[in-house]
C-alpha cells in the first residue's frame, strides 16, 4: 500500500512538472508574440543584425533589450545633410558638378582648403561636400548600409564618437601629407565605421560564423578596393578642368576605425569607460591631434 501510495506521489509530482512546463512555454510563445507585435521591435531585423554585428557571446544580451528607440538618427541625420549639400551645389549653384570638382564647391566656406586652416570648422565641416555624384551615392550606400546596423546595436552616441573621430583624423592627416591639396567628402568618417567594424570581424571571426566572416570581410575589401581605386582616380588622374583633392582622409579614418572604433563596437555589453583599451586609443589618437596642430602651426609647406 504504501509503495503504491508513493508511486501515486510521485506521478502528480510529475504531472505538476509537466503541466508548469506546458505554462511557462505557452508563456513564453506569448511574449514572444508581442514582441512580433510590437512595432518598436521587430525580432526579425534585430536578430539579422545581431549576426552581422555581434559575436555570438553577446547576442542573446542584445536581443533581450533590443529596440528602436531612438531610432539611428546620427547617420540618417548626417547622410540627410550631405545629400542637401550636395544638390544645393549641384542643382541651385550654377555649376555642372555632377562627376567632378569644379570651381563653384572650391569655393564652399565647407572645404578643407590649405590655405584656409585658420577656419578651423573646415576640419570637420569638408565632409558636408561631395566630389561628384559618384562620389556622394558611394560614401552614403556604404554609410547608410553599415551605419544603420551599427547604431541600431551601439546606439547613435558610440557610433558618432567613432564617425567624427574618423573625420577629423582624415583631416589633420591629409593637412600633414598631402599639405598642398584639398579635400571634401565624408571617406574619412566612412572608413572609421568600416575599419572599426572590420576588426570587430577580424578579431571574433569564429564567434560571428565563418561563413558570414568570410563573405563581410570579403564586402569590405572590395568595396575599400573601388573607392581607394576612384580616389586615387581623382587625387592623380583629375580631369583639367577639375582640381586634384587628398585622399589621406581614407587611410587616416580606417585607422582612427581600427583603434578607437575597434574598442567601441567590441565594448557592447560593458561600461566603455572603465575599458584601459578605450583610454589607451583616445591617448594615441589625442597624441596624433596634438603633433598634427603642432605641424599646421610651425612645419606646414602650406604655411
Amino acid at each position: 500500500m504504501a509503495a503504491a501510495h508513493d508511486l501515486e506521489i510521485e506521478e502528480d509530482v510529475n504531472l505538476n512538472m509537466e503541466t508548469e512546463m506546458k505554462e511557462e512555454l505557452e508563456e513564453e510563445k506569448m511574449r514572444e508574440g508581442r514582441a512580433d507585435k510590437d512595432p518598436f521591435k521587430p525580432r526579425k531585423v534585430h536578430r539579422i543584425v545581431s549576426k552581422w554585428m555581434l559575436p555570438e557571446s553577446v547576442r542573446r544580451t542584445y536581443l533581450e533589450r533590443a529596440n528602436c528607440l531612438p531610432p539611428p538618427l546620427f547617420i540618417i541625420f548626417i547622410s540627410i545633410a550631405e545629400l542637401a549639400v550636395f544638390i544645393y551645389y549641384a542643382v541651385w549653384k550654377p555649376q555642372k558638378q555632377w562627376i567632378t570638382l569644379d570651381t563653384g564647391i572650391l569655393e564652399s566656406p565647407f572645404i578643407y582648403r590649405p590655405e584656409k586652416r585658420e577656419e578651423a570648422w573646415r576640419f570637420i565641416s569638408y565632409m558636408l561636400v561631395h566630389a561628384g555624384v559618384q562620389h556622394i551615392l558611394g560614401n552614403l550606400i556604404m554609410q547608410l548600409g553599415l551605419g544603420i546596423p551599427l547604431e541600431m546595436v551601439h546606439k547613435g552616441l558610440r557610433v558618432g564618437l567613432v564617425y567624427l573621430a574618423g573625420v577629423i583624423a582624415g583631416s589633420l592627416a591629409s593637412s600633414i601629407f598631402d599639405p598642398l591639396k584639398s579635400l571634401v567628402g565624408a571617406s574619412g568618417g566612412v572608413y572609421a565605421l568600416m575599419g572599426g567594424y572590420f576588426m570587430n570581424v577580424l578579431v571574433n571571426f569564429q564567434e560571428m560564423i565563418p561563413a558570414f566572416g568570410v563573405v563581410r570581410l570579403l564586402i569590405i575589401v572590395v568595396i575599400i578596393v573601388s573607392d581607394m581605386g576612384f580616389a586615387l582616380y581623382r587625387r592623380f588622374f583629375v580631369p583639367e578642368n577639375g582640381s586634384p583633392v587628398s585622399f589621406a582622409a581614407h587611410i587616416a579614418g580606417g585607422f582612427a576605425g581600427m583603434s578607437i572604433g575597434y574598442t567601441v563596437f567590441s565594448c557592447f555589453d560593458q561600461a566603455l569607460l572603465k575599458d584601459p583599451r578605450f583610454w589607451t586609443a583616445i591617448a594615441a589618437y589625442l597624441a596624433f591631434v596634438l603633433f598634427a596642430v603642432f605641424f599646421n602651426i610651425f612645419l606646414s609647406p602650406a604655411n
